[in-house]
Formats: C-alpha cells, structure tokens, sequence
C-alpha cells in the first residue's frame, strides 16, 4: 500500500500541479504561497495516503488541504499585522476542481508584458509544470541562483501588481507565442527520457493551448510536432532497452494514433495560411513518419523543409540536421562542409554524431573515432551512449 499511495501522489504531483495550482493562485495573485501550500498537500499526501487509503478523487483532496493551507497562514499573518481578511481573496468557497482549465490562464500570465522577458518561459516551467529552479536554469544554461532569483522576482511582481489571470481569447500574439515556447521547452527538457504520465501532461497541455487558440497556426504546429515525434518513442529502444537510431527503427512499432492526430494537426494550421517553425518541425517529423519498413525518407523533401527551416528560423541544431540531410543528397563530402559552416558546436552533441558518421563514410577511420569519442563525452542518455559505445 506505501508503494502504490508514493507512486499515486508522486503521478498528482506531476499530472495535477498545474492545475491545481491555477485554482490555488488564482484569485489571490500570490504564486508563491500557492505553491508552498500546494507542497504541504503533496508532502501530507505521502504521509495520509499510506495509512488512510488513496482518495477516490485525489486532486479535491490536495486542494481541500492545500486551501486549508493557505486559510492558515493568512490568518496567522492577519492576528500578527492586525490587517483584516479580505472575503473576495482569503474565503475558501469550494474545494472541488474548477471544470475549466486554468493552466492555459496561468501560462498567459506569466507571459504579460510586466513580467520580465528572460523570466516568462522559466516561470511557466516552474509553475505550470513544477521544474525546479536548478532543472530550468539546467536547461537554459544559467547558474540555478540566478535563475531562482528571476523566477522570485517574477512572483513578487505578480503579487505586487495584481497582474490578472486573463482569459485564453485575450492573449496578444506575443503572448501566445511565449506559451507555445514554454511547452516546447517543458517537452525539450526531458525528451525522450521523459516520464510516461509527464509525458501525457505535455501532450494533453498543447491540445488544450489548441483548443483556446484554434486560429493559431503556430498552436497546431506545435501540437503536430509533439504528437509526430512522440509517435517514435516506443521504437527509440529494443525490448532489451538498447537505442535504435530512427533509420533502424520499425515502423510497426510507431504510435500510428498520435501520428494520426500530428497530421490532423498540420492540416489545422496549413488552413491557417501562416507557416511558422513549429510547422516545418511536424512536417519533417511527418516525412520520417511516412517511411516504410526498409525504404530511406524523402531525402529530397526533408532537404527542401530543413532550408524553409533555417531561412525563417535558423538555428546550430537546424544547421546540423540540414547537413546530414544534404549528405543523403549530394554526399558525406557535401554535408561535411556543411557542418563545417555550423558555429558553436563544441558542447552539441548531434554534431559530433554527424562528424564522426560521415567522416567514417569517407575513410577517414581516425578522425570520426576522435569524434564519436566527443560525442560519446557530450551524451547523457544512457541507452544513447551505450549504442555510440558500440559503434566505436
């Protein structure tokens, strides 16, 4: 029984935080509190649940206590500041879930234009999600006490100001497309090592942002390209858990549902007649989920996407999928000088990859050895760096 209330509270605590947390911050603006009562909850969940039983309805649980939580302390500081309750803030009125979402209200507000740029995509993260400051500033490449320091600062004007939660239909394009960042960063962060039930959190979080913002090409795109690409996922490694690259994978064993749902997707945005990155992601991820069994992709077609791609939104990892693709169509010779273009590759791992790859397909033995040996260096997913093991 201990095991399974750890693993139910552990599976609320991703599924539900940022829910709950909605609801929690909702009309009180302090994200902070919220989160630190919505703590107590979980941390009284593993506690309760071993000894009482898993509650039939887990998430009313949690807010009952984390609700009761927050009714505590505020009565605590009013005895210690003399300052009276305020009914419309500090009243709990109902402990059960709200049946509107209020993630994508949550992911709009810590998207206005007061809260600091570099602080939007981090605190969304942070909140909706529930990253850690040191996972986020992990995933940035920025020193976990300052990125600590921007989430704080975020919060406290949150507070101070009394920025609203807005409803989805009023979010400015910019707004819009710092939320679809957001998700694309919380996929980025774990992928593909990611939890199954975050996971789904992720995916079922783009087809809610999809549904408050059906006009939103970039929405779509978005959600094309989470479902394409986590259609390969059980592929990724063999029943004995080794890696196996996408051109060695069986497609029998794809999600042939979210590839279905990827496609309705693009057809949504391509409606849309405003292409953006996220789409020329999905359509790649959608030519590779067109292979069958033993046939190569569409070199020419993936060529011509990853050249749309860089044109509207380069980038060095683009650049280095563009270079593998241009070594299917014009040689190892042409995607080396390709690469050879690339800036900043010292710490990208893909890049190594490639190097090491193709100079082995021109004969040069020692020169991708000291690269796959970079590469190798660079990998942290342990079924990845095992498979490059094998390869050297």
């Amino acid at each position: 029984m201990t095991g399974e209330a750890g693993e139910r509270a552990e599976s609320a605590a991703r599924s539900s935080h940022g829910r709950l947390l909605a609801l929690l911050a909702a009309r009180t603006h302090d994200l902070a509190g919220a989160q630190d009562a919505l703590a107590d909850a979980f941390e009284r969940a593993l506690t309760r649940w071993p000894v009482d039983g898993v509650p039939d309805d887990p998430d009313a649980w949690l807010l009952t206590v984390a609700r009761n939580r927050q009714r505590d302390r505020w009565r605590s500081a009013a005895h210690r500041t003399s300052v009276l309750l305020d009914p419309d803030q500090h009243e709990v009125v109902d402990a059960q879930p709200e049946a509107r979402d209020r993630r994508l209200d949550l992911l709009l507000l810590c998207a206005h234009p007061d809260i600091a740029p570099a602080a939007r995509v981090p605190l969304m993260l942070n909140t909706v999600l529930g990253y850690p400051a040191e996972r986020i500033g992990l995933a940035f490449l920025i020193p976990p006490t300052t990125m600590a320091g921007r989430l704080v600062r975020a919060k406290q004007r949150i507070r101070r100001d009394r920025i609203p939660f807005e409803p989805p239909d009023d979010a400015a394009p910019e707004r819009a497309a710092a939320v679809l960042e957001a998700v694309y960063g919380a996929y980025g962060i774990e992928w593909p090592t990611v939890p199954r039930d975050r996971h789904a959190l992720i995916l079922g979080l783009a087809e809610v942002v999809t549904e408050a913002m059906p006009r939103v090409a970039e929405a779509h795109g978005l959600a094309a390209l989470l479902c394409l690409s986590s259609a390969r996922l059980p592929a990724r490694l063999d029943d004995a858990g080794r890696f196996v690259p996408l051109a060695d994978q069986d497609p029998a064993r794809w999600d042939e549902h979210l590839i279905v749902l990827g496609h309705r997707h693009l057809r949504a945005a391509h409606g849309l007649s405003a292409v953006g990155p996220f789409q020329l992601e999905a359509a790649i991820n959608a030519v590779h989920c067109a292979r069958v069994a033993g046939a190569p992709p569409d070199w020419a077609t993936l060529r011509r996407l990853h050249e749309s791609l860089q044109v509207l939104a380069p980038t060095a990892g683009g650049r280095v999928a563009l270079a593998a693709v241009i070594a299917e169509t014009d040689g190892a010779a042409a995607g080396l000088a390709c690469l050879d273009t690339v800036d900043a590759t010292a710490r990208l791992q893909p890049a190594w990859v490639l190097r090491a790859h193709l100079l082995r397909r021109i004969g040069d033995s020692a020169g991708a050895d000291a690269a796959l040996r970079r590469a190798i260096d660079l990998t942290t997913d342990p079924a990845e760096r095992a498979h490059l093991g094998r390869r050297r």
